[in-house]
């Protein structure tokens, strides 16, 4: 892979997609992909950790294929801004206990708050579903498949998870800060909160 799965989402998002989801939560374009950067590495590092134990990939390949593939991004951001989208029992399933620590976290990072960042991880999570299931099974438009198995899904998962904390910056200390702890909810985000000027900055670059 020479473009990380967070880099490629990213991407895949710019333009219209983006504006749908500041629209919906009432957020500047600047602060729309601000936030989105630091949430996608957070959701793609915790499917790597995961993935990592043997039952996890298993079950997030089943789920995969059970439930998300076959599925175009621009589809599913419809019925999640449309209300549905199942983003609340995605995030139960791949951030378990952590979740709560999760929003906490990217609200600091990001300067909006738990209760909006709760909601943009909630956006972001059958997204991110739909996304996998399509680079995993069908590739990247070129027809290579990615994961044939739950072995390689860990794999390719868990090379991501690497590149994220290598990658540093908010993204990977967002995801140190809640996943690569031991999740008792006393996490102190104190360090993350200078990253939320950047973001908050509006227009400024």
């Amino acid at each position: 892979m020479t473009t990380s799965l967070t880099n490629d989402l990213l991407n895949q998002l710019q333009g219209q997609p983006l504006a749908d989801i500041g629209s919906q939560l009432g957020l500047s374009p600047s602060q729309t992909e601000g936030a989105v950067s630091a949430a996608l590495p957070l959701l793609l590092g915790a499917l790597g950790r995961n993935a990592s134990q043997p039952q996890g990939a298993e079950a997030l390949f089943g789920a995969l294929q059970r439930d998300h593939s076959g599925l175009d991004i621009g589809s599913v951001l419809g019925s999640v801004l449309g209300g549905g989208g199942q983003g609340g029992s995605i995030l139960g399933h791949v951030l378990g206990g952590r979740q709560q620590n999760a929003e906490q976290g990217l609200g600091a990072a990001t300067g909006l708050g738990q209760s909006q960042a709760g909601s943009l991880l909630q956006m972001l999570a059958p997204l991110v579903m739909a996304y996998l299931a399509k680079r995993m099974f069908a590739g990247n438009g070129s027809g290579n498949a990615l994961a044939a198995s739950p072995q390689q899904l860990g794999d390719v998962l868990g090379m991501e998870h690497q590149a994220i904390a290598q990658q540093g910056g908010i993204g990977g200390g967002l995801m140190g800060a809640v996943l690569d702890r031991d999740g008792d909810g006393d996490t102190d985000f104190s360090d993350l909160i200078g990253l939320a000027g950047s973001i908050l900055g509006g227009g400024r670059r």
